[in-house]
This record gives structure tokens, C-alpha cells and sequence, in this order.
């Protein structure tokens, strides 16, 4: 039997990245997967990848009505959820002295309320047992240049799921966050390295992580599945750090 056979899962942010590779895993292990994305046209691309029957639900996690409209149709089509995965999430780099209100309340809107209120509405309709997954980052405990807001958005939602985890106790529902270090996706390119700055700059980071090299998104996945599962049923209130063991350099 796979380990997530007759398990309903919900990604956000499903469409590129660790999400997708999340979602493709999530699918092979016998989960009806959901992912969400702003975009039509990447969602469309994204279900063709992962397949398995997957449903593609369009929105912006910082619209509250998205997370009540996908909480309704997860009920009415599916009965209920088994697995929360707030994933979704933007990084502008900026130094703190040029950041403007409208970049802050931007990567505060999907980075930490989106998260808060998208778990909101998805526990009504999470079966006893659950478990919700908190995408976090290594910026939120290691100062990185130009990621202040970033690393607060992140620190706030860590606390988030501390609380959640006490607060839902007694419905059996576990919380814990998975802090990725640097993933080579695509969000190398929308970080502006060109391609022929690539290698320089992959090569550089690797320098910095004791690994020797960035990880993968299938190996966030793989921790991701861990969370997911009853794999990890006695792991409550974590934070699991899939970073290469930059944490530490």
C-alpha cells in the first residue's frame, strides 16, 4: 500500500518549485492531490506534470475568499482534507533602508497572512489526525543579505505553528514546518541570475552549505512526504531543517 493512499492533500503554491515536486511525490504515494496557483496557464502545465487525477484550484493565497472558496470545494468534492501544506510564498531581496510599504505589505500578505488565514480555513474541514506543513526558510534564523522582511514574514509563521500545534490538540491534527535551505528552482532566475551567471552563482552558494551543493526540490519533497505521513505521527511542533546544514556554517 502507499503511504498516502486514500489521503487528500492540498498544496499551495503547487505549481513550480519545492510545491510541485511536493505535489508529484504526494500523487505517487496514492494522494488525491490539490495544488493552487495565481495563474491559469501554470496551473494547467502544472496538473499535465503531476497527473494522477490532480485538480488545480486558481488564486491568490492573500485573497481571503480564495481560502474559503478552495475550503468549499475540498468539502463538497472530496469530504474532507488529510493534508495542509502552506506553501506558497514570495521573496523580494532588498536592503532594509529601500524597502517601501507596498514591497513589505506584499511579501506579508502571501508569506504570513495568507498562511494564517488560508490554515484558518482549512481546519473546519481537516479530518482528526491531520497534518498541516508550514513552509518556512533558513532565512528565518540566519541573517541573509537583503532578506529582512523575508525572514520576518517566515519567523512569524514558525510562531504560528507552534501555537496551531497546542491549539489543535485535541483534535489529533500535527503542525510542523519544513525550513528549506537553498533549492536550485526557478526561483534562481527570478532572483535575477542570468544563465551565464548561473553556474558562478550556484557554485558559490554550494561554497556556503556544508553539503557541498544546493539541494534539490525532490529532496524537500521526500522531507515534505516524512511530514505528511504517519511516518512522522509522534512529530508535533518541529521544525525540520532541510538545509544542507548551512544552519550551522
Amino acid at each position: 500500500m502507499k503511504i498516502l493512499e486514500n489521503k487528500v492533500a492540498l498544496i499551495t503554491g503547487g505549481n513550480s518549485g519545492i510545491g510541485l515536486a511536493t505535489a508529484c511525490r504526494f500523487a505517487r504515494e496514492g494522494a488525491q492531490v490539490i495544488i493552487t496557483a495565481r495563474r491559469q496557464v501554470v496551473l494547467d502545465e502544472a496538473i499535465e506534470r503531476i497527473g494522477h487525477d490532480a485538480v488545480g484550484l486558481r488564486g491568490d493565497v492573500a485573497d481571503l475568499e480564495h481560502h474559503a472558496a478552495v475550503a468549499t470545494h475540498v468539502r463538497e468534492r472530496f469530504g474532507a482534507l488529510d493534508i495542509y501544506m502552506a506553501n506558497a510564498g514570495v521573496l523580494t531581496i532588498n536592503g532594509s533602508a529601500a524597502v517601501s510599504p507596498e514591497e513589505f505589505d506584499a511579501q506579508f500578505s502571501v508569506n504570513t497572512r495568507g498562511v494564517f488565514f488560508g490554515v484558518q480555513a482549512m481546519v473546519p474541514v481537516m479530518r482528526t489526525g491531520s497534518s498541516i506543513i508550514v513552509t518556512s526558510s533558513l532565512a528565518s534564523a540566519r541573517v541573509l543579505p537583503g532578506h529582512a522582511v523575508y525572514a520576518g514574514a517566515k519567523a512569524a509563521v514558525e510562531a504560528f505553528a507552534r501555537s496551531w500545534a497546542l491549539e489543535l490538540k485535541d483534535r489529533g491534527i500535527r503542525v510542523n514546518v519544513l525550513s528549506p535551505g537553498p533549492v536550485d528552482t526557478a526561483i534562481v532566475e527570478k532572483l535575477g541570475v542570468s544563465e551565464s551567471d548561473r553556474p558562478a552563482f550556484l557554485q558559490a552558494m554550494s561554497d556556503r552549505i556544508p553539503a557541498g551543493r544546493m539541494g534539490a526540490a525532490e529532496e524537500l519533497a521526500s522531507a515534505a512526504l516524512f511530514l505528511a505521513s504517519s511516518e512522522s505521527s509522534f512529530v508535533n511542533g518541529a521544525e525540520l531543517r532541510v538545509d544542507g546544514g548551512m544552519y550551522l556554517s
